[in-house]
């Protein structure tokens, strides 16, 4: 047995042999990185080695043309020593070849740029000292992917270290189970970037130049690129086995699967079949005798007639099914363009994320016509999450309301972080505001335990809505109507600063239009007169406004059924009581400082009054308010006490009484 043992291990050896060979020629494998531009606009990649002697094979794989350059080896680590960049429009691809064991190199997107025929020029962002091909880094701001090759696996990641100027993910591509994932930097973060440190056409992080840990802003680059380095010491780096290829893609698209398959799977062979040995002799050719067939003429006639049923149903099903694919299809891609062009759209979340960051969507804070809003924790920052319940009812709302508080910011609008469209879920992230809404502190409800607000609280509060609606209805590109102001949708932060929010129902107007003609939209009681004919114009939300403002002096709902008959309704209310002189009656009862305040809030009354017309262009101007609000201005004195339509008349917006015609279909916000 001793004898017989060194013959077995070299045997065994020898059967090794071929594995190790192939071990080795994987482990000499060359690494490929497909560059792609998805950007809408041309970009300048580069692409630097970072080593010591050491060269950067820049290969041209496709018909455009490439411009590779070699800088001589330098002493030292941490220098470049491969050079390369070209110009690449959309939708061409650069292809680079990365020899075994090559050290490090980075590869970033140089935009704005302008070069000679010689090569020399410069760009906006990530510029290399003037050259086409760069033989040193970049210049921040810019996005840079890195990616360091070894015997045995490779590591990579994206470095916002240098700040941002370009979406881009990295991805391995093959299909490889131990290797799927890689990071992604989709997000447009130059959009939401702080203004402090936003430069034309990228981000600065107070990170680059020093690298040093002291990074004011790397919780904000964290939040909007999780995948990404944002401090020196970042964890967030992906390894795979040595040899793999892998893509890097500018503007990525915000729903683009992780883990790319490259390869597509090899056809199924296909078997020769021999006769077996077994099989029963072929009949003879030529005429044989057949016996008569006594199959009768009927029997023939169902079988023919059941085959041509069987035939147009299976037909049926199979058109049915054709159609409805497409129909899904031609959906998706409508939701996707719908979303994807979105111009300064904000950060796209996927599902699995809020899911995560609302801990299964448990913590709720409230809810209300088209879906429930949860409490969640993103990174350092608590958000708001708002899920549609009904995808068919509030899809019109959703995409209304990403596109247009997506783009506006004011401090009195809530700011939208983020929205969700994937698949049938359909959700809103927004800053979470700890105080709730402005219903829970003025209805005095027997679940209520929240305190009273004094006078100036509450000054301010009406001030805030007004200044948010005065932004929206004159500051903006295009007039923007909210069309669902109430007390529900005002949100509060622990100063009781107030911000407008839910634009679901939002209508954006010309400003060379007068008024539109659409459905009904909003929440009864705080309707304005002239939704009867509905032609609106952003005159209704300063209808609603004065609604808002008598809810607040009077802690109390405009409809409360809870009330005496003569006084279930607020606005009639005060058409009786200011006939009569009686205005302080409608002062919050419960509030020793309302009504120490009296004359102030009496004034303040009479500003809802003035909001309250039933002809809308009686009505003042938001910013004529804010400036009433301010001391800056007197409140109209020749008011019309007649402030709810008492008949099915309806009226035009010059406010005349015109022929009755029955109302279009309602889009009525439901309760909180």
């Amino acid at each position: 047995m001793q004898t017989q043992m060194p013959a077995m291990s070299a045997s065994s050896a020898l059967n090794l042999l071929p594995l190790l060979l192939l071990l080795l020629a994987a482990a000499s494998e060359a690494t490929t990185i497909n560059i792609t531009n998805r950007c809408s606009y041309t970009v300048w990649p580069a692409a630097v080695r970072v080593g010591a002697g050491e060269r950067l094979i820049l290969e041209h794989a496709s018909s455009y043309t490439v411009f590779p350059a070699e800088a001589p080896a330098s002493a030292g680590g941490d220098v470049p020593v491969g050079a390369g960049g070209r110009e690449l429009k959309s939708g061409q691809v650069w292809t680079l070849d990365v020899p075994a064991n090559a050290s490090s190199a980075r590869i970033w997107a140089r935009t704005g740029c302008s070069f000679s025929s010689n090569g020399k020029g410069s760009c906006q962002m990530g510029d290399c000292s003037g050259a086409l091909a760069c033989r040193v880094l970049g210049k921040p701001p810019n996005t840079v992917a890195e990616f360091m090759t070894g015997s045995t696996q490779d590591s990579f990641n994206i470095s916002l270290i240098d700040g941002f100027n370009v979406p881009m993910d990295f991805l391995p591509v093959q299909g490889v189970k131990e290797c799927s994932k890689g990071p992604r930097c989709a997000a447009d973060i130059t959009s939401q970037c702080p203004e402090e440190i936003k430069v034309p056409g990228g981000c600065n992080n107070t990170c680059s130049g020093t690298r040093s840990s002291n990074c004011t802003y790397s919780g904000f680059f964290k939040r909007m690129c999780p995948d990404a380095h944002t401090v020196p010491d970042d964890s967030a780096t992906y390894a795979c086995l040595a040899g793999m290829n892998y893509q890097v893609t500018f503007c990525p698209t915000s729903n683009l699967a992780i883990s790319p398959a490259a390869m597509s799977p090899p056809p199924t062979p296909t078997l020769e079949t021999t006769p077996s040995l077994s099989s029963p002799p072929l009949a003879p050719i030529g005429p044989r005798r057949t016996k008569p067939r006594v199959t009768s003429r009927v029997v023939a006639i169902l079988v023919s007639v059941g085959t041509t049923i069987l035939v147009t149903i299976l037909f049926t099903i199979a058109f049915y099914i054709c159609t409805r694919r497409a129909q899904w299809k031609h959906q998706g891609m409508e939701e996707e363009e719908e979303f994807g062009e979105l111009q300064g759209a904000p950060m796209r979340f996927k599902f699995q994320q809020l899911k995560i960051a609302t801990e299964q969507f448990t913590d709720k804070l409230g809810e209300g016509g088209f879906g429930s809003v949860f409490k969640g924790q993103f990174g350092e920052d608590s958000i708001a999450v708002k899920r549609l319940d009904r995808t068919g009812q509030g899809k019109r709302e959703f995409s209304a309301e990403v596109q247009t508080i997506g783009s506006i910011h004011h401090i009195n609008l809530v700011r939208l972080i983020g929205f969700c469209a994937e698949k049938s879920h359909r959700l809103l992230v927004y800053e979470y505001m700890p105080k709730g809404s402005l219903d829970r502190w003025i209805y005095g409800r027997h679940d209520n335990n929240a305190p009273s607000l004094d006078w100036s609280t509450r000054c301010k509060i009406i001030t805030h809505i007004a200044k948010g609606l005065s932004y929206l209805h004159e500051d903006c590109t295009k007039r923007i109507a909210h069309l669902d102001v109430k007390p529900q949708n005002i949100l509060l932060d622990n100063n009781f600063n107030a911000k407008l929010s839910d634009f679901g129902l939002c209508k954006l107007i010309d400003r060379d239009i007068s008024q539109v003609v659409t459905r009904m939209r909003g929440t009864p009681g705080y309707l304005a007169p002239e939704w009867l004919t509905s032609q609106i114009t952003e005159k209704a939300d300063i209808y609603s406004f004065g609604v808002v403002v008598m809810e607040v002096i009077s802690r109390r709902k405009n409809i409360d059924t809870s009330q005496s008959e003569e006084s279930i309704h607020l606005i009639t209310l005060l058409e009786e009581t200011v006939k009569y002189g009686n205005l302080v009656d409608l002062i919050d009862k419960n509030s020793n400082d309302m009504h120490t305040h009296e004359q102030a809030v009496i004034q303040m009354m009479k500003l809802a009054m003035w909001c309250l017309q039933i002809d809308c262009k009686r009505r003042p101007r938001m910013s004529e308010v804010v400036k009433v609000l301010e001391g800056n201005m007197n409140t109209e004195s020749n008011i019309d006490h007649n402030f709810v339509a008492t008949n099915q008349a309806t009226f035009d917006t010059a406010g005349n009484v015109t022929s009755s015609v029955p109302p279009v279909a309602s889009h009525v916000s439901g309760p909180r």
